[in-house]
């Protein structure tokens, strides 16, 4: 699907979806509870449907519609089962040890890039702790069921094994500790699932660098709402700092996602404050809609911490510098940096955006700013994780056609 952007300010209040990291961490606790439990404002994107199939593939069963679920926890864990990942890393690298947890011999497949984004972190701990890697490069296999004990991980590749592990080890009967032997990055993304596991009465204990899970905890069923998703409502709030007008309406201000950084961010562009750095150690999702809005500062800005971005959808570092400079932007990637030149608007033009979802949001936003018309290849992506963006777009008075 291609679209085609007349360049306009946006204008009026928005209600921002439900948020994908905290749909994928209740997805999993309904599905380990005893019991029925209920989700409401579950966000429906391709991503969460393949957390979902995955986690009926291992015996939950999930059923509803318009954003309210019932889950029905996994009381006979499948033997074995193929679980078909799509394009979403979170299920690959958390399922991979819940499924060892279960005892289940599964395979993993998936699409798009999934097959050449690592897993290797968590290869080694795992075997270590009772786990077969039948297969350790795509698909991915394994056999055996995992054993309670020590899981010393590298930290610097992605949070998402530590939020894998911290789910499979507290359905184990004994306790368990993951060591982190390099400092962790993304961390607010380790902090939602222990939050979300909270919620749930099973409880972790982060001391240092390592993270302490008792066994035989149980997860208790219960009906709860999935908050407003902050890395969503980053392209929005950008919007209005450049140019358009927008009320976000549903932000909860005390949530523990990392990315609610975009509000104090963009506070202080609002109030004219020269923004010359960024650390996006902790806020990589956020590199995208940052460099848009840098685009626009006052002073030239280096947004460092990003090397992780070249193993995404796609290499983000290069997607979002080639968008932006074929739209008229003066950024340069580095290998773990983005550096941007601010400039008085953009000119326009035609891009691809890499069949990744956070590149073409980032696009339709800095198409606000053009002089001329914006085409978007491939603006399809945007279902991976925010179906309705483009429908959202249109009822704040932005101009895009399907072409």
């Amino acid at each position: 699907m291609d679209i085609k952007i007349k360049p306009s300010a946006l204008c009026g209040s928005l209600s921002i979806p439900p948020s994908k990291s905290v749909s994928h961490r209740m997805l999993i606790c309904t599905a380990f509870c005893e019991g029925e439990s209920v989700i409401n404002d579950l966000l429906e994107c391709e991503d969460i449907e393949a957390m979902s199939g995955a986690l009926r593939a291992l015996g939950a069963e999930i059923d509803g519609a318009d954003g309210c679920y019932r889950v029905r926890g996994i009381t006979s864990p499948s033997k074995s089962a193929v679980i078909d990942c799509k394009e979403s890393g979170s299920a690959l690298r958390f399922l991979i040890p819940i499924a060892a947890a279960l005892g289940c011999e599964t395979e993993f497949i998936g699409s798009g890039r999934l097959p050449e984004r690592p897993i290797t972190p968590i290869i080694e701990p795992m075997r270590d702790n009772g786990i077969t890697f039948i297969s350790e490069t795509y698909p991915y296999k394994i056999s055996g069921k995992l054993r309670p004990g020590t899981y010393r991980i590298d930290g610097s590749m992605s949070s998402q094994f530590i939020t894998g592990l911290l789910f499979a080890l507290s359905i184990l009967n004994g306790d368990s500790e993951i060591v982190l032997t390099s400092p962790l990055q993304s961390k607010p993304y380790v902090d939602i699932t222990v939050d979300c596991m909270r919620q749930f009465g099973v409880e972790v204990t982060e001391k240092e660098n390592t993270y302490y899970v008792k066994g035989g905890q149980k997860y208790i069923p219960h009906t709860l709402s999935v908050e407003a998703d902050m890395s969503q409502c980053a392209f929005f709030a950008v919007a209005d700092c450049i140019g358009s007008d927008i009320k976000l309406d549903n932000l909860n201000l005390n949530s523990v996602q990392g990315d609610k950084a975009i509000l104090d961010i963009t506070e202080r562009f609002k109030n004219g404050e020269p923004i010359d750095h960024i650390d996006a150690t902790d806020i990589p999702d956020l590199v995208p809609i940052l460099t848009v809005l840098m685009c626009f500062g006052k002073v030239p800005c280096r947004i460092t911490g990003c090397a992780r971005l070249r193993i995404k959808e796609c290499d983000r570092l290069e997607a979002i510098t080639d968008v932006l400079n074929a739209l008229g932007g003066k950024v340069k990637a580095y290998d773990d940096m983005i550096e941007v030149t601010p400039v008085t608007e953009l000119e326009g033009g035609t891009v691809e955006f890499y069949n990744d979802h956070r590149i073409a949001m980032a696009g339709a936003i800095a198409a606000t700013r053009c002089k001329n018309e914006v085409i978007i290849k491939g603006a399809q992506c945007v279902a991976k994780s925010y179906p309705k963006f483009f429908d959202d777009y249109r009822m704040l008075g932005g101009n895009a056609d399907v072409i």
